[in-house]
């Protein structure tokens, strides 16, 4: 059910300006090789670890009494000792529309972060062996994309867009039927998360082991979220991989 690049065009435009900076500013005067066996087996088990959280039944509530009645006291996603976390207080004043927009606006940034935090450390663990692009990317992830051949960029834009598209027409109310004053609004019928990819066929059909696992995904993309941000802001800091931090 995962969307594995459902990231915005404009977000990606962004980026891609701030890692050229940042590749200008912070790439290393050496191309380092990383040969530690222990951080292959980090990378790899975190491959394994983030894929399996990324490829793992979506929210689906269609055989869920959620659907009926999303409401912030029936919502997965808390776990003691928090309970419903929202001390900002987003939900309190929230209509079941915005809290599903809420909802799908999480778990979405939840699931790109899991795959950034693959592709951080997987990239870098390597960096000089790939069979892409001749092996010629190296340095910081924050750097990489900034060394993708020209022309790459556009069908990488391209690629994302396409996804985007589709996500929007599962989950989204075709723009002229919306109402004016309520932009973006989801389908009725439509769980946030779900856009129908589960090619394992691994949604449970019980409710409560299905609202079980949604917890397990969003608190694995809350986690993944906090670690891309901390890796972006790490290698940004010093010009360093994060492997290199590992390894030091």
């Amino acid at each position: 059910r995962y969307c594995m690049l459902s990231l915005n065009l404009a977000t990606l435009s962004l980026l891609d300006t701030n890692l050229k900076y940042l590749d200008r500013n912070h790439r290393p005067s050496s191309t380092t090789t990383y040969t530690n066996i222990n951080m292959m087996k980090l990378a790899i088990a975190s491959l394994l670890a983030g894929s399996a959280a990324a490829f793992a039944p979506a929210s689906t509530g269609r055989t869920s009494t959620a659907v009926n009645a999303f409401t912030a006291d029936n919502m997965p996603g808390a776990l003691a000792p928090m309970g419903f976390f929202d001390p900002l207080g987003f939900a309190k004043n929230a209509d079941e529309a915005a809290l599903k927009k809420y909802r799908e606006a999480e778990v979405t940034h939840g699931r790109v972060a899991m795959l950034a935090v693959i592709g951080f450390l997987v990239g870098e663990a390597v960096e000089g062996s790939s069979f892409l692009f001749d092996a010629q990317i190296s340095g910081p992830a924050i750097t990489h994309f900034a060394q993708v051949p020209d022309g790459w960029d556009a069908l990488i834009v391209t690629m994302i867009g396409a996804a985007e598209a589709q996500r929007a027409q599962i989950g989204w109310v075709d723009p002229a039927n919306a109402p004016f004053d309520q932009p973006g609004l989801l389908k009725d019928d439509y769980y946030p998360g779900d856009i129908g990819f589960d090619p394992l066929g691994l949604r449970p059909e019980d409710p409560e082991e299905l609202n079980l696992m949604i917890t397990k995904e969003l608190q694995n993309g809350r986690l993944a979220m906090l670690a891309a941000a901390g890796f972006l802001a790490q290698e940004a800091v010093d010009g360093k991989g994060i492997l290199e931090h590992f390894s030091s």
